[in-house]
């Protein structure tokens, strides 16, 4: 239930638009590709399981001045290679993350990141990034005016542009552009409030008794995976029929990825505008798929996404998410009278009658 408004806070807002580049423009983004990937190497190499990149990007211009081909870039992706690497390493110390690899430019995925520079000439403001959705062209440094896809019934993004990410994937091209938005945050007395059960026979389990159906997607996507991983396997390295196999895997993955975004998004949005506190149990994710039996299904529910989403989409719209302890029984718990039955421990017990109220229970992961 809406009270009134609260102070103001700062919100941080993604916005990806498919990349329709010409062939200059095309040419260019793929020499930012590599040119990232080689200072990200080259940084890689030198440390020593640290890195400071204040003090790394001091070395930038001797390395423009050695290889020249670093110069047709933008200058503002170079430094942001070496920020990420720093960012590599505080993931791998926080256990967030493995170790930082070297990158390849046969990846599936390619990407770069750049910065808005802001300036101030003649009393006129100049963004180093600019967003028109009138026009639907995207204007990022070097390569001037690109022409733009996506958000239909999207006609202005109020904010200011942080940065853009260029990626390539299955040979095609995307922004990602992040943008600061400063909104007034709502306050709400709480009126409605949810459990929530993940699962995997069903994905979700409300404390209202409704079920969300696991779809699992990956079973559609998963014989031809299969097939063209073998089909893979037996083309020739560096031929073009591998390039071809290689593409069409590429765009399964895609298709899989979009699919379980899409289901996700929806879910989320859902429970956050018709819910004012949320309250979900905290699962610890990287132990659970380490079970060979589960670990398919558990990737394929995508509950970390979900979560995740839940948290910045509560923060968003001024409501509340709670986690409960980990190790709280509610899968023995009944659902009814509360009484705890401690033969549920055993995961082979899929469903029990409490013995106290003799109402049926179901076991949902």
């Amino acid at each position: 239930m809406l009270k009134g408004f609260g102070n103001m806070q700062k919100i941080l807002k993604g916005y990806v638009f498919r990349l329709y580049p010409n062939d200059k423009q095309r040419e260019l983004i793929e020499k930012s590709f590599g040119c990232s990937r080689y200072i990200y190497n080259y940084f890689l190499g030198k440390s020593n399981g640290y890195i400071n990149a204040f003090e790394s990007i001091k070395e930038l211009p001797r390395l423009i001045k050695e290889n020249e081909w670093l110069s047709e870039v933008d200058s503002c992706i170079l430094r942001c290679s070496v920020f990420n690497l720093e960012d590599s390493y505080k993931k791998y110390k926080n256990k967030l993350s493995e170790y930082p690899k070297y990158k390849s430019k046969n990846k599936s995925r390619l990407s770069y990141r750049t910065n808005n520079i802001t300036s101030t000439y003649n009393g006129k403001t100049y963004n180093s990034i600019e967003l028109d959705l009138e026009k639907k062209v995207i204007k990022l440094p070097k390569l001037k005016e690109v022409k733009i896809k996506g958000y239909r019934n999207l006609r202005n993004i109020y904010g200011r542009i942080i940065n853009a990410t260029v990626k390539k994937e299955a040979n095609k091209y995307y922004v990602s552009v992040c943008v600061e938005s400063i909104v007034e945050k709502f306050k709400f007395i709480p009126s409605k409030i949810v459990g929530l059960d993940l699962g995997i026979k069903d994905l979700l389990i409300t404390s209202d008794g409704i079920t969300i159906e696991n779809k699992h997607i990956i079973e559609k996507y998963e014989k031809k995976i299969k097939g063209l991983n073998r089909w893979l396997a037996r083309c020739k390295l560096g031929s073009n029929n591998r390039y071809k196999v290689k593409l069409k895997l590429q765009t399964v993955y895609k298709k899989l990825r979009n699919a379980r975004g899409y289901l996700i998004h929806s879910i989320s949005n859902k429970l956050t505008n018709e819910n004012d506190i949320i309250v979900i149990e905290t699962l610890k994710i990287n132990k659970m798929v380490q079970n060979k039996k589960l670990s398919k299904k558990i990737y394929d529910a995508s509950w970390y996404e979900l979560i995740r989403q839940l948290e910045y989409k509560s923060k968003w719209k001024g409501k509340e998410l709670y986690k409960i302890e980990t190790y709280y029984p509610s899968s023995q718990i009944c659902s009814r009278c509360g009484y705890q039955e401690k033969r549920m421990k055993d995961l082979k017990i899929r469903e029990w009658e409490c013995p106290n109220c003799t109402s049926k229970n179901d076991r949902y992961i």
